[in-house]
């Protein structure tokens, strides 16, 4: 991008920010640490881009107020961690909300040729799941526990091994993009059409209340292999629609951002690794109103952060530009 268009896109989110801090106007610490994000991220910019310019004399004078107003506000929250995923990262992921949706629909049309395949071909199950864990799943239906593979093994065994998995498809999932998004995409469909199948042996054999079981450690981990995929489709899209920066660039950007969406996901790895390392082995013997709280909660905690957070967290900035 050329210096005169990068200022051009940025000066007014530069001037309002600069008003405040010079006319002493009261911001609120929140809306302040955005406006910090945003401006380091921009001076990053600028010195790799445009050394020695006078653009980057301002930034750097600017960031260099903003950094003294922070640290006479002394708040405690500045930790980078919190800061990380309170502010920085719902404000950023907003601009990739449209991927998500992408990675979303990709995800549903693949769960939906599972199930449809799997009620017209009672083989395709096997050919998805194979013939070992399907010949398992039904001796454990004839036995009268559908869920008995969720019961085994220590809970602190299981609840490393299943986040440590699940991290892994995650990245797998975001590195594959690299392919163009093609690697993401297929990362997304397969597991799509594994769900769809999945469900649809259960639906076929009665049991299909009994996976709810299941759900609840699946709301979160289905929903973040959704997100993993967004974060590789982001950086395959990057080296496929560069927009005004070159390729390297765009795709250098692309995985960077990526990246940051993968980091995003680990705590929420982890919180559906342990519920299902100490809650879904009980999950059959759970009140029914405390199975489906935990996964509407679940489903609830996603939707917030990943959605709705960060366009009201957007929005709010709007405002506070504005004003």
């Amino acid at each position: 991008m050329r210096e005169a268009s990068f200022v051009k896109q940025n000066k007014e989110k530069w001037m309002v920010f600069e008003k405040a801090l010079h006319n002493n106007v009261k911001i609120n610490p929140d809306d302040l640490a955005s406006y910090y994000i945003q401006l380091t991220n921009d001076l990053s910019y600028a010195q790799t881009y445009y050394p020695d310019s006078k653009t980057l004399l301002y930034l750097n004078s600017l960031a260099s107020e903003a950094h003294q107003k922070i640290y006479i506000t002394k708040r405690e929250s500045k930790n980078k961690i919190v800061s990380f995923w309170k502010y920085e990262f719902p404000l950023f992921f907003k601009h990739y909300h449209k991927t998500l949706l992408y990675a979303f629909l990709i995800f549903m049309s693949a769960v939906l040729i599972g199930v449809i395949s799997t009620l017209h071909d009672d083989n395709f199950v096997r050919l998805i799941l194979g013939d070992a864990y399907v010949n398992m799943t039904i001796e454990n239906i004839e036995n009268g526990e559908p869920m008995a593979v969720y019961k085994s093994g220590s809970q602190v065994g299981t609840f490393l091994g299943i986040t440590i998995n699940n991290i892994r498809v995650a990245i797998i999932a975001f590195a594959f993009g690299v392919l163009f998004s093609a690697g993401t995409i297929y990362v997304l469909f397969s597991n799509g059409i594994m769900l769809g199948a999945f469900i649809t042996f259960f639906y076929n054999y009665g049991i299909l209340e009994k996976t709810s079981t299941i759900w609840l450690h699946g709301t979160i981990e289905i929903s973040v292999i959704v997100i993993a995929g967004c974060a590789g489709m982001v950086m395959g899209n990057s080296f496929l629609f560069p927009k005004t920066y070159s390729r390297r660039v765009a795709f250098m950007k692309g995985a960077k951002d990526g990246l940051k969406i993968v980091v995003s996901t680990i705590p929420f790895f982890i919180i559906a690794g342990f519920i299902e390392g100490f809650f879904t082995r009980f999950g059959e013997q759970m009140p029914w109103i405390l199975r489906y709280g935990i996964i509407l909660a679940s489903l609830t905690l996603i939707i917030y952060y990943y959605v709705i957070y960060p366009i009201k967290l957007n929005r709010n900035l709007k405002l506070t530009n504005e004003s």
